[in-house]
């Protein structure tokens, strides 16, 4: 039967698939309305199926905010070509308009939520089966409550922050969220921290003490030895070392014999009490650099303050209750 450019109009307004694809379906299904739907529903079902193991590091991230209540959602694909489509970014503002509305606390609940009359998983399938790409949605976080600022990273949907104020200042909550988008904080402040996080930390800090000083201690015993530890400092630099007549054969044994058991000494010689004390230090300054209102203020008049400390110059009473951020951008 005859397909009128009508029809087709109506469905792709309906379904937001392309022109071929709708005259297609409709073609197939007879001009039945929801047989066509139908098949383009299952046509990004097996294309999802198809591309179920593809990685998904591009997509657009949105953030938006109504009175008491803020949330940002990602839509992720294949390639920033689709990511930067107007009709995916349109998709992706579509479902976050509705999870805003709804008030979701989950994404598992935004799911199920509707666009344009359909399921928000069908619509993210169904665009699936017109770019040919696998998408997914990933990254819903939200805040409640009154003064929360938004960010949208230099507009470029890839990278977005929410900070929350215990009053209202808009100026203030605004340069926040570009302080966290730009220093990404793990956490408010050290309390807030994750003992997970502290515990890998410190784990991570003890052992790149003690190989630093198993390190000094044997560059110490190649200098008595009269050997350069910059021609020595491992087994490549030896070999390469050796074939531009740097070092002779007998020099290299030498070398590694000493290295061999100046390790052995050194790690026996090791202090577990200052390397304690070195680790905790280390710590110290990941919490200085990872949280938030210990950071230096990025955005400030030139000045070495912290966060805390600008915070407190714009407004002793200001304080930070909250923030949120989400990437697609690997760092």
């Amino acid at each position: 039967m005859a397909i009128s450019i009508d029809d087709i109009k109506k469905l792709r307004a309906m379904t937001g698939a392309g022109l071929a694809d709708v005259k297609k379906a409709l073609t197939e299904a007879e001009g039945d309305f929801d047989r066509a739907k139908e098949l383009l529903r299952e046509r990004g079902l097996a294309i999802a199926a198809k591309r179920s193991d593809r990685e998904t590091s591009n997509g657009c991230v949105l953030v938006k905010k109504v009175d008491g209540f803020a949330a940002t959602i990602a839509l992720k694909c294949e390639t920033d070509f689709v990511a930067n489509g107007a009709d995916f970014i349109a998709l992706t503002q579509s479902i976050l308009d509705a999870a805003v509305a709804a008030r979701c606390k989950t994404l598992d609940e935004v799911k199920e939520l509707e666009v344009n009359g359909q399921k928000v998983q069908d619509a993210v399938t169904q665009r699936s089966g017109i770019t040919g790409e696998k998408m997914e949605l990933d990254g819903y976080l939200t805040l409640e409550g009154a003064n929360v600022e938004i960010y949208d990273h230099m507009g470029k949907h890839t990278l977005t922050t929410m900070v929350q104020l215990n009053k209202e200042n808009a100026e203030v909550g605004h340069k926040l969220a570009m302080q966290v988008a730009a220093m990404k904080p793990v956490a408010l402040d050290a309390e807030s921290v994750d003992q997970k996080i502290l515990d890998e930390e410190y784990k991570t800090a003890v052992e790149k003490t003690k190989l630093e000083q198993v390190e000094k201690f044997v560059e110490m015993k190649l200098k008595k030895a009269g050997i350069n530890p910059n021609l020595v400092d491992s087994e490549d630099h030896i070999e390469s070392n050796m074939s531009k007549g740097w070092l002779t054969q007998e020099q290299a044994d030498e070398a590694r014999k000493v290295i061999a058991e100046a390790k052995v000494e050194g790690e026996a010689q090791l202090k577990p009490v200052m390397i304690e004390n070195i680790a905790k230090g280390r710590v110290q300054k990941f919490l200085k650099e990872n949280c938030l209102v210990d950071q230096e203020f990025q955005f400030g008049d030139g000045d070495k303050a912290t966060v805390a400390q600008w915070l407190k110059a714009q407004d002793k009473e200001l304080q930070i209750c909250a923030f949120r951020r989400f990437t697609l951008v690997a760092e």
